[in-house]
């Protein structure tokens, strides 16, 4: 990654984070550990997709996995990640904020109208 562009870098973590599932596993890491039968009760994903994603966000760096006994447990690799989580979900209620007022905007220009 030495010699790649900062905004390459950037766009390939986005793409890493481009999926779902791997969205709401970083979500859920972001209370602490869990291990991978948690992670599996409380998505709505077969234990193949849910390791596979995993492996993704392993290989970005986003999680580390570690094992106690016959426990795989994952964890978010930086604090950063659950920070840019809430940037992202600051940025959405941002837009949906804007859409609602524009929506309201054009049904009261269209009563009045």
């Amino acid at each position: 990654m030495g010699n790649v562009p900062l905004y390459e870098a950037k766009a390939e973590l986005f793409k890493t984070l481009a999926h779902p599932a791997r969205i709401r596993v970083l979500e859920l890491l972001q209370n602490g550990p869990r291990p991978v039968h948690e992670l599996l009760d409380d998505l709505d994903v077969e234990a193949s997709n849910l390791s596979q994603q995993l492996g993704v966000l392993r290989r970005a760096g986003l999680v580390h996995s570690s094992r106690e006994g016959a426990t795989v447990l994952y964890t978010l690799a930086t604090p950063d990640v659950a920070e840019l989580l809430l940037h992202a979900r600051r940025i959405l209620a941002a837009l949906w904020g804007e859409q609602q007022q524009l929506l309201e905007s054009l049904r009261a220009s269209s009563e009045t109208g």
